[in-house]
């Protein structure tokens, strides 16, 4: 496990090499959040406690991240079990919430989080966290390239910790092993699971700076937070031979090259009428599907566009997921988008059947909308 730790942190910025292991993406953005209340609590910034969110989020389903999540139909049955954290909109340029475009915005979405900051008092907040690229809960939204070094440095000017989850997007699957390695920036805290043991074994990864590490070796000498499977030699071990695989294979940079050419072909789906929008970064790409390209208008979630696209292609072979409820609407949150994540070993000829049999599922889908009878 320590053998494993070290060369696992060689892959890491030199500000990120202390690291803790537990067992999924839940329990890794649990212990980012607490991690961060106890750096301020033994800093003596003990009023410290809130996590600024974005919405669309999604960061778990244990209370902590589940009370930083934005769909409706995640939080209802749980919404008297769960903590009031600030909000602020996503960068979401498709779907801009302030109503602008880009470079005109003037990255307003990132200077919101200053807002908040000082609408709350910085006193009261102990960090921010975000997904890199946004993952199932708006389908591979990947945010300006100026957005993340904007946070980087509200967060250092309030003395705000910076939390990316990167369940999802860590460990190769945006084309580089951490998804923030794409701008010019260092996080305080990183957690990582799904693809770093290649979803064989549960297994996380939370990465932290020195200094939280030290603040609190200085104040209460531990970090009162532990699981049972927490630092398991077994799925440690596991995810060492799956390290051992990647490099070998370079499977990082394969994720980056096939991912390109995923995209290329993604982009010839532009002209059918219900693609709205094609994004993504490396292997984590995604369509969305709207009622007018024009006005960017969405399907009512009766309809249930992305699900059946999803079940069209399964019928043909081949398995996609789906992303919605991103756009808040008046009775329940509306949106459809599909993502396309193959694994890192693809080939192009794959990826090539992938565009074949989703173009298929889209037009099979698209038809019967405009029948007489959808669905």
């Amino acid at each position: 496990m320590e053998d494993y730790a070290k060369e696992l942190c060689a892959f890491a910025p030199q500000e990120l090499r202390k690291v803790l292991f537990v067992s999924g993406g839940s329990e890794s953005v649990e212990t980012a959040i607490k991690l961060a209340r106890q750096y301020h609590y033994d800093a003596g910034n003990k009023d410290k406690y809130l996590v600024i969110g974005r919405k669309p989020a999604y960061h778990g389903s244990t209370i902590l991240p589940l009370s930083l999540a934005s769909r409706k139909s995640h939080r209802q049955p749980y919404l008297p079990l769960l903590l009031k954290f600030p909000v602020i909109p996503a960068p979401f340029c498709y779907h801009c919430p302030f109503k602008k475009s880009y470079p005109q915005c003037n990255l307003a979405c990132a200077r919101e989080l200053e807002k908040t900051i000082k609408k709350i008092g910085p006193e009261k907040i102990s960090a921010f966290i975000a997904e890199p690229v946004i993952g199932a809960s708006a389908g591979a939204v990947v945010p300006p390239k100026e957005y993340f070094p904007i946070v980087r440095q509200i967060c250092n000017k309030y003395n705000v910790l910076m939390i990316l989850d990167e369940v999802m997007t860590g460990f190769g699957r945006t084309g580089k092993w951490f998804a923030f390695q794409h701008w010019n920036f260092v996080p305080d805290i990183v957690v990582v699971s799904k693809g770093i043991a290649a979803g064989i074994v549960p297994f996380a990864a939370v990465f932290c700076q020195k200094k939280i590490v030290e603040t609190i070796k200085k104040g209460s000498g531990n970090f009162v937070h532990g699981f049972t499977f927490e630092n398991n030699p077994l799925t440690a071990g596991t995810a060492g031979m799956v390290l051992k695989y990647v490099k070998k294979h370079n499977l990082v940079g394969r994720s980056r090259e096939m991912g390109k050419y995923l995209f290329s072909r993604l982009l010839t789906l532009s002209d059918i009428p219900i693609v709205g929008d094609i994004r993504g970064l490396g292997l984590m790409t995604a369509v969305e599907f709207v009622e007018n390209k024009k006005t960017k208008k969405p399907f009512s979630r009766k309809a249930q566009v992305a699900e059946k696209i999803v079940q069209a292609a399964l019928k043909r072979g081949l398995n996609l997921y789906f992303a919605i409820g991103f756009i808040e609407g008046a009775d329940s949150d509306i949106g459809d988008a599909v993502m396309v994540a193959p694994p890192f070993i693809t080939t192009k000829q794959e990826i090539n059947k992938i565009i074949d049999i989703f173009k298929e599922s889209i037009l099979e889908v698209q038809n019967k909308l405009q029948g007489s009878d959808p669905f």
